[in-house]
């Protein structure tokens, strides 16, 4: 026999022998830790080989790998320490599984089946990672092609939802309402390191919370390339997370969100009362933030104020910078309409752009909407823009708008005119500086919204229909019998209304 073909002997031995070793290391590993866990993280460990005084073990990504080192990487030293009779460290690198060349009908004789011991063939047989699955569109249809199921960077894209191309920066019209947010998502995009986390921006709906974390998400992609992002709403997050419970693919849905660079989260209120969604998210945000990883988060209201939260995630969300977009004001709309005139190609009067900031008042949405609208009448109908057509035009939005006020607006601006906070609108405090402002409040919500009783108690902490009727009983007594008082309410209304 050739020295050749001798040393390739003596190799394919301490190959089996270092499998035999694995085997066994594998089969006290799952004893002890349990079957759950072994699953999850164990189980798709392989061996790569010695190196030194050291053993390579590979997992299919960096998530995998980072918790292994953290928490299993000493046990592994010392079993395999035991096995091999001498000190021994244990090496996890990241080698992401390969695509499987078509596999001959006979198993090869040196497969790493056919080498193993015969009471160990089932077990390597079962304990065999799948490399590869099928890739499933969102809608859970099948793709053509193959997915690595840990390579979590080959699917952001499927995840992320899609990016509006009008929502950057440089079309986002900044005003005192929407300054702090503004300068807040730039200062993410742009910064080295991580600014603040997480950016938490609230407000209401149509204000421009979406449009900053696209903006974010553009510039990102554009200067940032190399950084992986996933933009999606709480209730994408949500599903997604039952769907990797239904399939029993929690490792690679942990991977795919814990080890991106940046994850944005929209309308997070979503989660409210979802008690498995929370915990995930729960861990998730802990996970980046403990990485240093960026995490951006909007909703309709602020952290604290959340309905169906849990108070440990309410004070996760406040941990770093909480950013309110206010409701527009007067200039705020005419500036908006303004950018947009000039990029629709039809010529837009002054004083129809000031009528219509005057007038729609509740989102920015909807003020763009009212623009498209016009400018679709006048470019089908072939008639000029003017002040007569855009009230024909638009005569259900505008008298949709005329009392188109929020219960959520109404207690905001209450709470800033007696100068009390928000949450006191909700609280169960009974001392006249916050009960007579919540009473007018009240009183508000019912003339100036189309809300029940019942609902415009349940917006009040939970109040019953008798509360409000007494609140509005209340503030009909005094404004009839104080003049200030009167004053002070009919200046609310008149702000509210224009």
């Amino acid at each position: 026999m050739s020295y050749g073909a001798r040393r390739s002997e003596t190799q394919g031995e301490d190959r089996k022998h270092l499998d035999e070793q694995w085997a066994r290391v594998r089969v006290r590993l799952r004893h002890e830790v349990g079957e759950n866990a072994f699953s999850s993280w164990l189980k798709p460990l392989t061996l790569v080989g010695p190196r030194g005084d050291r053993i390579r073990m590979a997992v299919p990504s960096r998530f995998m790998r980072d918790w292994i080192n953290g928490n299993y990487s000493q046990r592994l030293a010392e079993l395999w320490t035991e096995e091999r009779n001498l000190a021994v460290g244990v090496e996890v690198v990241v080698q992401p599984p390969a695509r499987p060349a078509p596999r001959d009908p006979q198993e090869s004789v040196s497969s790493p089946v056919a080498r193993a011991p015969a009471r160990q063939v089932e077990e390597t047989v079962q304990d065999q990672p799948p490399k590869f699955e099928r890739r499933r569109d969102v809608d859970g249809s099948q793709g053509d092609g193959f997915t690595p199921t840990a390579g979590a960077e080959m699917r952001d894209l499927e995840i992320s939802a899609s990016l509006d191309p009008r929502f950057t920066f440089d079309k986002f019209i900044v005003g005192k309402p929407n300054e702090l947010a503004y300068a807040a998502a730039r200062r993410i995009a742009e910064a080295e390191a991580v600014p603040f986390n997480p950016l938490f921006l609230y407000g209401g709906v149509g204000l421009g919370k979406t449009h900053l974390m696209h903006a974010i998400a553009w510039h990102l992609r554009e200067f940032r390339p190399e950084k992986r992002v996933i933009y999606l709403s709480a209730e994408k997050f949500m599903y997604q997370f039952i769907r990797a419970l239904r399939t029993k693919d929690t490792v690679a849905f942990k991977e795919q969100f814990r080890s991106v660079d940046v994850l944005m989260i929209d309308d997070v209120q979503f989660i409210g009362n979802r008690d498995a969604t929370q915990e995930e998210f729960f861990h998730t945000f802990n996970a980046l933030v403990d990485q240093n990883r960026q995490v951006v988060i909007s909703a309709d209201k602020s952290p604290s104020d959340l309905e169906g939260v849990q108070e440990r995630m309410k004070s996760r969300l406040g941990w770093g910078l909480v950013a309110d977009i206010h409701p527009t004001t007067y200039e705020l709309r005419l500036g908006i309409l303004e950018s947009k005139a000039e990029s629709v190609g039809v010529t837009i009067p002054r004083r129809v752009l000031e009528f219509l900031a005057h007038k729609i008042t509740s989102n920015i949405r909807e003020l763009e909407g009212a623009l498209n609208r016009i400018v679709a009448h006048a470019t089908l109908v072939g008639r000029p823009v003017t002040l007569e057509t855009t009230q024909e035009v638009l005569t259900d939005l505008l008298r949709a708008n005329d009392r188109r006020v929020t219960i959520e607006e109404i207690q905001r601006k209450v709470a800033e005119h007696f100068n009390i906070r928000i949450t006191d609108m909700h609280s169960a405090r009974r001392a006249r500086a916050v009960a007579r402002p919540r009473q007018i409040a009240m009183y508000l919500a019912k003339q100036l919204t189309s809300r029940s009783l019942p609902e415009i108690g349940r917006k009040f902490g939970g109040r019953d229909h008798t509360t409000v009727m007494h609140a509005v009983k209340k503030v009909d007594e005094l404004k009839a019998t104080d003049h200030r008082f009167a004053e002070d309410v009919e200046l609310l209304r008149r702000m509210l209304e224009g």
